[in-house]
């Protein structure tokens, strides 16, 4: 029997590549996607597309509403989602910073895999590409997973858990290229920060951005959908 993993699936092109890295090292994968009052709906279409895609054994959505507390651009209809030119990266963690979301969300993979039997936790956070988000760094999956061994039963009873972040040191071009050799439909995902509901890109934001540069730079054509 294969063994099992939860992956973390927003419907973005970092985690259907984390999936697809997953499915190639032989786990059965278990996804997990957040919905927690984001600006747009589209990328949970594109993750349900995604699990779906790539052969996952299941696919749940949380309902969670991080919008009660506000705080980010992708949280807040208040605060406007940056638009960024080509060479202008902002100083500082950005207003789309989701205060804990990705804690919010291993934790949530975690209680998963801890009732599913699974030893392994798949996320596709990265640190190298500019996002300036302090739940991105390589100390912090460290910290989680430490921390992990220490709350649970399983992990007590000596069956321990591993939090992967296989791209984290990874360009998005680098993300990009083996996406690709792993066959993953870049088309279906959606990664713009203001996507109509069609899952159409705006072009502008600094994910959009990001995006259209490490296309670029892995020399593969872009199959985003942009407004026109």
């Amino acid at each position: 029997m294969n063994k099992k993993a939860v992956v973390l699936l927003s419907g973005g092109l970092d985690s259907a590549t984390c999936l697809a890295i997953a499915q190639s090292q032989g786990f059965e994968c278990y996804c997990l996607s957040l919905d927690y009052h984001q600006r747009h709906i589209a990328e949970l279409q594109a993750a349900h597309n995604i699990a779906r895609s790539l052969g996952a054994k299941q696919h749940k959505t949380v309902q969670l509403d991080l919008s009660l507390f506000g705080g980010s651009a992708l949280t807040d209809n208040n605060i406007d989602v940056p638009e960024s030119g080509d060479n202008d990266i902002p100083a500082g963690i950005p207003v789309t910073y989701v205060p804990a979301r990705n804690t919010i969300m291993l934790s949530l993979s975690l209680a998963w895999a801890e009732v599913l039997g699974a030893q392994d936790i798949f996320i596709g956070v990265n640190a190298l590409d500019y996002s300036g988000y302090p739940d991105c760094r390589g100390e912090y999956i460290k910290a989680f997973q430490q921390m992990a061994n220490l709350a649970t039963k399983s992990a007590v009873e000596g069956q321990t858990i591993t939090v992967h972040a296989p791209l984290i040191d990874m360009t998005k071009a680098q993300i990009i290229a083996l996406g690709t050799k792993l066959d993953v439909d870049f088309a279906m995902t959606v990664s713009c920060y203001q996507a109509d509901n069609s899952g159409q890109a705006c072009g502008k934001c600094d994910s959009c951005r990001l995006r259209r540069e490490g296309f670029a730079k892995a020399g593969i054509s872009d199959p985003t959908h942009y407004v026109a």
